[in-house]
């Protein structure tokens, strides 16, 4: 939009651009958030205005809207991507007469009479030559200089009438503060939250917030700083390499230059890149910094960087949200229904009771089948939280396959309460769980529940949605609001959003409240859980590329547990361009399909059709010599293989159960009379399918050269070239390009 926004501001077209802010791709790409975008717009003439939390969206965007059509420049109003942009809050919203109140009805009018009409012709956007470029250039200043005036004016005004105190820069904090950090974005929120913990332990810390960012008033800036201030420290959420500094940075030392502050140090600090998270642990070393006998002039905050040694040092890391608040948090499945339901919760608790809600959803880059987790608070006070959750009250992991590749159950505060949804009794509990998991269940505490709702979805005809048997268990254990009333609000909602579908549908989803409510299952805790030996997770990687195993290790395994947040910069030096190697997806093994296939034999006409249509390669022919199968395992079948060149050989179909999404697009395009494929629970099929594998991968060999691979059997006995992607269960896309790498390499 670049090169339009230049002739629009240039062409003083009043208009605005609301961008939740993002990360623009560099060494790689980034669709989470940070303000790289909004920077690259610094030189277009628009205004830009900054909102740091929805319900400031609510009302900036208003004075954006206001100020453009008074002012004639265009505004790019902003806010953080993801982080405020998909952040569910509860918030108060505008009446359109409250805005046709403080609309410039004259300035609208003007507006429309400047439109290009063949009554009254005119030209735009001619060209012009250096005798008078420049000069036109300029004509346009009195635009910019008058424009924060409006903005001013429109921000008093909305303050009368909604009672806020909106200000170009809010300051925030001690009034006789000699520490003040200079942001803009969700993390002045979380800035705010730290400020109020580090005053109330009797510090003096302040905060200022930018609002308007471009045009930028010097005037503003300084009346916003208290008198007391000895230092400064600017956080951009954005990197420019090679500069002097990062935007905000700059423009507020040169604010600053001639100024009763202009000996008072700046420092500038990088955080937040990329959707980072920002906690208050972070802005507390910020602030810490600044009180150092020699503090980073320049630094990074949120990462560890052992390379140039500019990140600072984490050392306090404290509960500051207010008491009262209740945050809960919950592991999902992309497309299980997690998330929907999480929305729906929020809702339910925002509109009937006095309590503020917030809800932030965490995803991987996955679509279906990624990870989904869902952060919810609750509380009596404002929620100024833009950061992850850590301390829990109520856990809850919908998918059991999770419990030992990541760490769940150690975000539950001591005392809290952890569902998992899961199938398994006490005994088999103790059989699966991971000994560091039973520890710090037992050693804090944790109030531990299960509920089979996979089963329950099944035999509703819900299919793999548990989410509303899942809601209905949190509403029941978590008791934010009584769970009689909890239910009926769940069956209200139900019925408005289903009742088009149908009373059957409609019952099916009242019957999933009320097992949800019936199926928890308190567990009783072990005592001789509190010293359980850590176990060890059966290795599923069969195949696989050993020469890329140091980065299996050292990246993808962390970043595949959820931990790399912890990675340090060094750990990347070696692809600092971006680049990595292939065939990694064959070590993820994410063990995530709720039924897998079994392979009958008997039935099999050996047409390799299952094959062909699997969107993930996750099932495969193999042919086997018979010499190749000695030392088999028992459960390792195979049958005599059919077709001219195939003489002498074994022929078996491999399902990779730890690497299938559970589609069940292999088992429905099966063509024999007896299906020769099963959907089968993926534990009863996990311990001897992934042997099966391993077996296979270490003793057969790939025997690609026996068949024609132009044809539908053929090509299946060669290697597929792109296999474990990331696409969603079912995919009809993939089966395609991994057969075409099939056929062509």
């Amino acid at each position: 939009m670049i090169p339009n926004m230049y002739k629009m501001a240039g062409e003083l077209l009043p208009g605005v651009i609301h961008v939740s802010a993002r990360a623009i791709a560099s060494h790689a790409l980034s669709i989470f958030g940070d303000h790289s975008d909004i920077y690259a717009c610094r030189q277009t003439g628009f205004a830009m205005l900054c909102s740091n939390n929805p319900q400031e969206v609510m009302d900036l965007g208003a004075v954006a809207h206001l100020a453009s059509i008074k002012g004639r420049v265009p505004f790019l109003h902003f806010f953080d991507g993801f982080r405020t942009s998909h952040e569910i809050q509860k918030i108060e919203t505008w009446d359109y007469s409250d805005l046709g109140e403080l609309l410039d009805w004259d300035a609208v009018n003007a507006f429309r009479r400047r439109a290009l009409n063949p009554e009254h012709p005119v030209q735009r956007g001619t060209a012009q030559n250096p005798d008078i470029f420049f000069q036109a250039r300029e004509a346009s200043n009195k635009y910019y200089e008058e424009i924060v005036g409006v903005v001013e004016d429109y921000m008093n005004q909305v303050n009368a009438k909604i009672g806020t105190k909106y200000k170009l820069f809010n300051y925030y904090g001690a009034r006789d503060a000699e520490h003040v950090v200079v942001c803009m974005g969700s993390a002045a929120d979380t800035a705010e939250e730290t400020v109020d913990y580090l005053n109330a332990q009797g510090e003096k810390t302040g905060l200022v917030k930018v609002h308007l960012y471009r045009p930028f008033s010097v005037k503003h800036l300084v009346a916003a700083l208290p008198k007391t201030v000895k230092k400064i420290t600017v956080l951009d959420r954005t990197k420019e390499p090679g500069s002097l500094g990062e935007p905000l940075f700059l423009d507020v030392v040169a604010a600053l230059r001639d100024t009763k502050f202009a000996d008072v140090p700046v420092y500038s600090g990088r955080y937040g890149l990329g959707s980072k998270d920002t906690t208050p642990a972070h802005f507390i070393a910020v602030y810490r910094n600044m009180e150092a006998a020699r503090p980073k002039k320049r630094f990074t905050v949120g990462i560890e960087d052992d390379v140039t040694n500019l990140s600072l040092k984490i050392k306090e890391n404290p509960d500051t949200t207010p008491k009262g608040t209740t945050s809960c948090k919950f592991w999902g499945l992309g497309s299980d229904g997690t998330v929907g339901a999480n929305k729906n919760s929020i809702k339910i608790i925002g509109d009937n009771t006095d309590m503020y809600a917030q809800g932030y959803f965490s995803y991987d880059s996955k679509k279906s089948g990624g990870v989904t987790i869902s952060h919810l608070r609750f509380g009596k006070k404002k929620i100024k939280s833009t950061y992850l959750i850590s301390k829990a009250n109520f856990v809850a992991c919908h998918n059991p396959s999770y419990v030992d590749k990541y760490d769940i159950v150690e975000d539950v505060v001591p005392g809290g309460i952890f569902l998992l949804n899961c199938s398994w009794d006490e005994a088999e509990l103790d059989r699966r769980l991971p000994g560091v998991m039973k520890r710090y269940i037992a050693k804090n505490n944790i109030k531990f529940y299960t509920i089979d709702a996979t089963h329950i979805a099944k035999e509703l005809g819900l299919g793999g949605r548990v989410n509303t048997i899942l809601q209905a268990a949190f509403f029941k254990l978590s008791k934010i609001i009584p769970v009689d009333r909890a239910v009926q609000l769940m069956k209200d909602a139900a019925t408005k959003s289903y009742g088009k579908k149908g009373e059957k549908v409609v019952a099916m989803n009242h019957a999933a409240i009320e097992r949800g409510v019936a199926g928890t299952h308190k567990v009783n805790v072990p005592k001789e859980w509190a010293n359980a030996k850590d176990t060890q997770v059966a290795d599923a990687v069969a195949g696989g590329r050993p020469e890329i195993k140091g980065y299996i290790d050292n990246v993808l395994a962390p970043i595949n547990a959820q931990r790399g947040d912890k990675l340090p910069v060094s750990t990347f030096v070696d692809m600092a361009d971006g680049t990595v190697p292939l065939g990694s997806s064959a070590y993820e093994k994410r063990g995530i399909a709720v039924d897998v296939p079994q392979w009958m034999p008997e039935n099999c006409i050996q047409c390799n059709q299952c094959s062909l249509v699997c969107p993930h390669a996750a099932i495969r022919p193999i042919l086997a010599a018979p010499e190749e199968l000695e030392g088999a395992p028992e459960s390792f079948v195979t049958v005599d293989a059919k077709g001219k060149g195939l003489e002498g050989l074994k022929f078996r179909i491999q399902p990779y159960v730890m690497d299938c999404q559970g589609c069940g697009s292999c088992a429905n395009v099966c063509p024999a009379k007896e299906k020769a494929l099963l959907m089968k629970p993926l534990e009863t099929q996990q311990e001897a399918q992934v042997a099966n594998l391993a077996f296979a991968t270490e003793h057969v060999s790939l025997k690609d050269d026996v068949m024609d691979r132009g044809t539908l059997k053929g090509s299946q006995f060669q290697q597929p070239l792109l296999e474990f992607s990331g696409a969603c269960a079912g995919c009809g896309e993939t089966p395609y390009v991994k057969l075409l790498t099939q056929l062509f390499g």
